[in-house]
């Protein structure tokens, strides 16, 4: 996936999504968004604008036409799978610096030596990393890793309980059986030697379901960076399989219309996460000093 895709996919996502960019609708600006050259960004835009999503009006000013892109089922790029593997090798290395509060700056030139990769796509990659919360763009310094702070996470936690519990009291008259039953069927915990599967975008269900933008807006902010950290705690299969069961146990609630029991198990499952990061820390702490 070339950044020039990357830009034409993210910009339909979010005008399909939101109806509106989060930047003006000008090279100089998306350049600055996507932290990239202008190029890229000029021929993202021309083919935008030959696919009807954007239009060049008289005066050379560029709209967006999100009603285009209404009802369209949007494909993802393809990816190629030695650029994915990278993006995932690298977004690991981000998240354990993250938890050891290394905040040495990331540069582009010698993490393509490291990786033996092009630069182009490891400036992509960060992009998109910086678009998960992850790192952020300084200029002249380089790519900032967002330093985890225990403190921080307790006060996330805080805020995140009391706005999940929220949305699903928002979106309780927005559940259906039959999406309740896949949900359910999406996580199992393992049983002997079977593994356990777990749904991490289970949340998303009743956050989207929920009518506050304001609890959507939260949550798109501030949980990518979290959730990132969170799934990567995610270790050992007793820890999978406990929040696999917590998962059902939810989602039974729910099906059972047990509102009361359904706001008391997701209360505890969000609280537990505390547990799995402070002992995710306590490792890489034990590794790095071993």
């Amino acid at each position: 996936m070339t950044i020039t895709e990357f830009i034409k996919s993210d910009v339909k996502a979010v005008l399909q999504a939101e109806g509106r960019l989060p930047y003006k609708l000008t090279l100089g600006a998306m350049s600055e968004h996507y932290k990239v050259s202008l190029t890229p960004v000029r021929h993202a835009v021309d083919e935008l604008v030959d696919e009807g999503v954007i239009r060049r009006k008289d005066n050379g000013r560029l709209e967006a036409q999100p009603e285009v892109l209404k009802g369209m089922k949007l494909e993802p790029p393809k990816e190629d799978a030695t650029e994915r593997k990278l993006y995932e090798t690298i977004r690991q290395d981000v998240i354990v610096r993250s938890l050891q509060q290394d905040t040495e700056y990331l540069r582009e030139h010698a993490t393509a030596e490291q990786y033996g990769a092009g630069r182009t796509v490891v400036r992509q990659i960060f992009s998109r990393l910086a678009g998960a919360g992850l790192i952020e763009h300084v200029p002249r310094c380089g790519w900032r890793v967002h330093p985890f702070s225990e403190q921080d996470m307790h006060d996330y936690l805080d805020i995140r309980e009391m706005l999940e519990l929220k949305a699903l009291d928002l979106a309780r008259g927005h559940f259906t059986d039959d999406e309740l039953q896949k949900l359910l069927k999406a996580n199992k915990p393992g049983r002997g030697d079977a593994k356990s599967e777990l749904d991490f975008d289970l949340h998303d269900y009743w956050i989207e379901r929920c009518g506050n933008r304001y609890i959507s807006e939260f949550f798109k902010r501030y949980s990518p960076f979290y959730n990132a950290l969170f799934n990567y705690a995610v270790i050992d299969e007793r820890v999978k399989r406990e929040m696999a069961k917590e998962h059902c146990e939810i989602v039974e609630c729910l099906l059972a219309k047990d509102w009361k029991g359904a706001r008391k198990a997701l209360s505890h499952h969000i609280r537990d996460q505390r547990e799995a990061v402070s002992r995710m820390i306590e490792y890489l702490n034990e590794k790095k000093y071993a």
